[in-house]
């Protein structure tokens, strides 16, 4: 098959063989459609000084989950939170959000009534740290038990509203009596962890990064070149500044597919987690571009180093610090830290080859980031090196039913170009941009950020070398 084909879902159509048809059936039941969804704001917006109100919706509207918010997720602190919901619906919603995996250390419990069932609870017990009340009576009224309750809590208590009415007025007036997050349903747990996190962030470092880990479904899928890749057309094709660290510390060739060596690598800082602050963690990033920068991995077996999980999540939260993108090279395998890694992660990119194992380790994997992850968008697919010459493949179309999740990108195989950028230190965009699987690899970053691809300019030290 040809490598300048088209890359995308009905590209490959080869036959699955019969042996490929009856072990199929035995790993999988029947698939079911991916579910799209749609997230609406949680406030229209409205003339700045025109007044509206809507009924109480009945039903929640589906959600659909953002790419490219403005930054990452982080973890929330362990602070105390409790939830007066009106209606079992906010109850669900708030247990949900208790659940969560930004949430895990923080104290989150959910009470009947409403305002009035707050206004009695504080009136007896200490505050928590964070308020969230449903009401849907009139605006007068909630001002004034508003007002009520205000006498009963602590300072620096942080309180969330969910109304009934998209009202402006009634918002500036929350907003003036310290409120600090007005909400109309329909709104997705996500947007209330977000909402929680901006509210409890750390002021000397009130931004995080997007972390963006990359890992295959099995040994030799192409995860680690890809993740590569990615890296680099996230920064020269997006145009956002990112760190690509190689956490496979034995076998990463971070360090060779850009051809640069850097004496300080990943397993310094992942030793001594302790000592590695923002300030630290910038001069041990080696630049490789003005927009990309790359924590490499030692490479070696000299050395066994059995290092806690707590470490790698340590180090990933600094570098997240101070880049907008972090793409985490994850090895192929399932311990404690790989583990948490992905479901702390707030993308996910599982690579895949179109074979039996990629689709069952694939499949297995999903299904447990999926159910550990409700309220996150569920990882993203690539398949990799469609179209091996007389090698049985199962076909894009069944691959995407049976796992469940349609493929963001298929990239064809072309050792051609991928072995020539190997063998140069490059990426197979600085080989051929025009390429089928640099189009697909920019259309993936453009995806993550919510940009477009911006043409590439070479350096002049390239352009010398002829790269």
């Amino acid at each position: 098959m040809s490598n300048d084909n088209a890359l995308f879902e009905d590209d490959f159509e080869m036959e699955f063989e019969d042996d490929f048809d009856s072990a199929l059936a035995t790993v999988l039941d029947e698939s079911t459609e991916v579910e799209e969804v749609d997230l609406d704001a949680p406030m229209k917006e409205l003339e700045e000084f025109e007044t509206e109100s809507e009924e109480f919706p009945q039903e929640s509207a589906p959600i659909v989950y953002s790419d490219h918010e403005e930054g990452g997720y982080r973890a929330i602190p362990a602070i105390s939170a409790i939830a007066f919901c009106e209606t079992s619906r906010t109850t669900q919603l708030m247990e949900a959000v208790a659940n969560d995996r930004r949430m895990t250390q923080a104290n989150v419990s959910t009470m009947e009534g409403g305002l009035e069932a707050a206004i009695a609870y504080l009136a007896e017990n200490t505050t928590p740290n964070l308020l969230v009340l449903e009401s849907s009576a009139p605006n007068s009224t909630m001002i004034a038990q508003i007002d009520e309750l205000a006498s009963h809590c602590d300072e620096g208590v942080q309180v969330m509203v969910i109304g009934s009415t998209n009202d402006i007025g009634l918002y500036r007036q929350l907003m003036a009596r310290g409120v600090s997050e007005y909400l109309v349903p329909p709104v997705a747990p996500v947007q209330i962890v977000r909402s929680i996190s901006q509210l409890f962030a750390d002021p000397d470092a009130p931004f995080v990064g997007k972390s963006i880990s990359v890992i295959g479904a099995k040994g030799g899928v192409g995860a680690s070149t890809i993740s590569h890749n990615l890296a680099w057309a996230l920064s020269e094709s997006t145009h956002v500044n990112t760190a690509l660290i190689d956490l496979d510390l034995s076998f990463g060739t971070t360090a060779l597919d850009f051809n640069h060596e850097n004496q300080q690598t990943v397993a310094d800082a992942l030793l001594a987690p302790e000592r590695v602050d923002d300030a630290v963690v910038s001069k041990l990033l080696s630049k490789v571009t003005d927009r990309l920068s790359l924590f490499t991995a030692p490479a070696t077996v000299s050395q066994i180093m059995d290092i806690p999980a707590h470490s790698y999540s340590t180090i990933v939260d600094t570098v997240r610090r101070v880049m907008p993108y972090v793409v985490l090279d994850l090895p192929h395998a399932w311990n404690e830290w790989t583990y948490q890694t992905l479901l702390g992660s707030d993308e996910v990119i599982l690579i895949c080859q179109p074979d039996l194992a990629s689709l069952r380790n694939g499949k297995n994997m999903i299904d447990e980031l999926k159910a550990q992850r409700p309220n996150d968008a569920p990882p993203k697919l690539v398949l990799n090196m469609m179209g091996v010459p007389k090698r049985p493949e199962i076909p894009t179309k069944d691959f995407a039913a049976a796992i469940d999740v349609e493929p963001s990108i298929v990239l064809p195989f072309d050792p051609q170009l991928f072995g020539t950028a190997s063998n140069n230190g490059q990426m197979i965009s600085e080989t051929n941009a025009q390429a089928d699987a640099s189009v697909a690899i920019d259309q993936l970053a453009s995806e993550l950020t919510g940009r477009e691809v911006m043409a590439q300019q070479k350096s002049l030290l390239s352009k010398l070398l002829g790269k």
